[in-house]
């Protein structure tokens, strides 16, 4: 369940992207992909990644960058999560 999830995550992700940043499908992929996430490695060790001490600045801006994709500014909100996302896992 948690790969599909993840899938049509990354599919609802690029077609938004695709139809120039349609801000209901970036947030309905960004769901879904978070959704599977947590099903695949699990709520507790998803929270535990997110939120150590010296990945707080890439959760902060992936996150903000999810709350500023619902708040319909979708080209902001994905160059925020991009950067959250690099700094996340470099």
């Amino acid at each position: 369940i948690g790969v599909g999830l993840v899938g049509f995550g990354l599919f609802f992700l690029l077609f938004g992207i695709l139809l120039y940043f349609d801000s209901v499908l970036l947030a309905f992929g960004n769901l879904l992909f978070l959704t599977g996430l947590v099903f695949i490695i699990g709520f507790r060790r998803t929270f535990t990644f997110f939120f150590q001490r010296p990945k707080l600045k890439g959760t902060s801006f992936f996150f903000g960058g999810l709350i500023v994709v619902l708040m319909r500014w979708p080209i902001l909100g994905m160059l925020l999560e991009a950067y959250g996302f690099i700094s996340l896992f470099k």
